[in-house]
């Protein structure tokens, strides 16, 4: 039976409710995530079975050589995630002469992958069930095939003229099955991926940085010109770390500390704290002028000094301060845009996962390759597919996140999560590059300042500044808005594609349980019981 994929009509999703509840950009992950609070499992457990099912379902945006990052609530306290994972220790400035940026594609795109790391941190720190039953579900989509999403199978397609080099031979033979992507509704088997997820599970994931699968990725590194070491893996740890926080209203929106971009997000929510935007209506020209030049201002701020942590020339705390926010908040011109570009670099391929269960505990977690499937390095016979986040670091000499050896790049991916009277409000996150910082303040907003439930806050039209500092706008501004937006200077685009905007997934707390949202741009499925 032939049919049409499309789908022509707005969303009008509704919000879930549940005393447990999982939200992600697949519906057979978010099944995975259930399964494992079914099975007696807690939110952490959900998180990861989810996790490790995406790299199988969202291939195109996650993998096992992907980094993550989490923050949980575990019931009484914030914990942070980072892991992100370091560049080989042989990679020094020299070695990227020849390029005029930062390579997106091959073995000098590659830095150690961390994801894998995050599962078997959080399970072993948070975790109920054993870490061997949360690969269950994805190691049987691996191996007895899985059909392909709309979503995913739509941007699996841009693989083939990508990796069409002879160097990528092993990710055409794993990924592009008669040298095709799959067509959307079409069965995919992943048979290395589900042998490699079984060698991760049965050694808690010693295979991968110290075992086999680590020699495996060596092996062919050295095959192929590139530098990672057995010791770059072996010395690999993924970071518990406190939170930055900001307030907004009522609420306070807490990031995980740099290499990643959450601290973007806290400056520009910082700064629209100091006009008050409740006195505008919402969705007013007001509001919407403040919170773009917010996110103006606190690009070129990050783009200046954003930087593993170790390397940064100023501390995250600092440009956070009351006295730092309140000269940037004195610098915006209410009634002119400053049309400052904001090219850091971005990519909108990220799946992103926010778990709660009905003992209170809440994770929201954030996984991706980077640049669509990465790196376009499949290391043979395992599915391992690379993540391409070196291509984060700069080449401009003596800038905080210029590349070197032993050094985590800019990160684009954070997840997000809000207290309120010291209580856990919202665990969210909106994926897609540097969207994710902007969607994190507009979901703020809304939710935070005017009360709107996940779903529509999801729903809502979003905006969005490219890295020229053009202003993107989704379908739904009303004319009188985009004018007023256009009188007081900015340069705006219409008709663009819905991925730039992102996917946003939402759980918050209620009294009794949890409400949570899904975003009708991506495959996504909130669920609970």
């Amino acid at each position: 039976m032939m049919l049409d994929w499309q789908c022509p009509y707005p969303s009008n999703r509704s919000p879930i409710f549940a005393k447990n509840i999982v939200s992600t950009s697949q519906p057979l992950a978010t099944e995975s995530g259930i399964s494992a609070l079914r099975a007696g499992g807690n939110a952490v457990d959900a998180a990861i079975a989810t996790a490790i099912t995406l790299t199988v379902v969202e291939p195109n945006n996650n993998g096992i050589g992907s980094d993550a990052f989490a923050i949980i609530w575990d019931g009484n306290k914030l914990h942070g995630l980072n892991a992100s994972g370091k560049s080989p220790e042989a990679w020094h400035p020299e070695r990227f002469k020849k390029h005029d940026a930062m390579p997106q594609l091959g073995w000098d795109a590659v830095t150690v992958p961390g994801a894998v790391s995050a599962w078997v941190e959080m399970s072993e720190k948070f975790g109920v069930l054993p870490f061997e039953d949360l690969f269950s579900t994805a190691i049987h989509y691996a191996e007895k095939g899985f059909l392909v999403g709309p979503k995913t199978g739509y941007y699996w397609q841009y693989a083939e003229k990508r990796f069409h080099h002879p160097e990528f031979s092993s990710f055409r033979e794993t990924f592009l099955p008669n040298g095709k992507a799959p067509p959307i509704g079409s069965l995919i088997c992943l048979p290395d991926h589900a042998t490699s997820l079984m060698k991760i599970a049965e050694s808690k994931g010693e295979s991968f940085y110290q075992g086999e699968l680590a020699e495996a990725m060596v092996r062919e590194s050295d095959q192929s010109g590139g530098v990672l070491s057995l010791d770059d893996l072996g010395l690999h740890r993924a970071d518990w770390v406190d939170t930055l926080s900001q307030n907004l209203g009522a609420a306070a929106l807490h990031e995980i500390p740099p290499n990643g971009q959450g601290l973007l997000a806290l400056i520009a929510v910082g700064i629209v704290e100091r006009f008050d935007l409740q006195q505008y209506p919402l969705d007013s020209v007001d509001a919407f002028h403040i919170s773009i030049e917010a996110t103006r201002l606190a690009f070129a701020i990050v783009e200046r000094e954003l930087a593993d942590i170790q390397s940064m020339k100023i501390r995250p705390e600092d440009l956070i301060s009351n006295d730092y926010l309140d000269r940037c908040a004195s610098s915006i011109d209410q009634k002119a845009a400053k049309l400052l570009p904001t090219a850091i670099g971005t990519s909108e391929d990220t799946v992103y996962l926010s778990c709660a269960d009905e003992s209170g505990m809440m994770v929201s977690m954030i996984q991706s390759n980077y640049r669509g499937f990465g790196s376009g390095i499949v290391v043979p016979g395992t599915g391992i597919s690379l993540q391409n986040r070196g291509n984060g670091f700069s080449l401009e000499k003596g800038h905080p996140n210029e590349v070197a050896g032993g050094k985590r790049p800019y990160h684009t991916i954070i997840p997000g999560f809000a207290m309120q009277n010291n209580r856990p409000a919202m665990s969210f996150g909106v994926m897609g590059g540097h969207m994710q910082a902007q969607g994190h303040l507009q979901m703020m907003i809304r939710v935070f300042l005017h009360q709107q439930n996940p779903q529509a806050a999801s729903d809502a039209p979003r905006w969005y500044l490219q890295e020229d500092g053009i202003l993107c706008l989704e379908k739904g501004f009303q004319p009188s808005v985009i004018q007023g937006l256009l009188d007081r200077g900015h340069q705006i685009k219409h008709d663009n594609p819905e991925h730039i905007f992102g996917g946003a997934q939402l759980i918050c707390r209620l009294e009794d349980g949890y409400v949570a949202g899904s975003d009708h741009r991506k495959e996504g499925l909130a669920s609970g019981f």
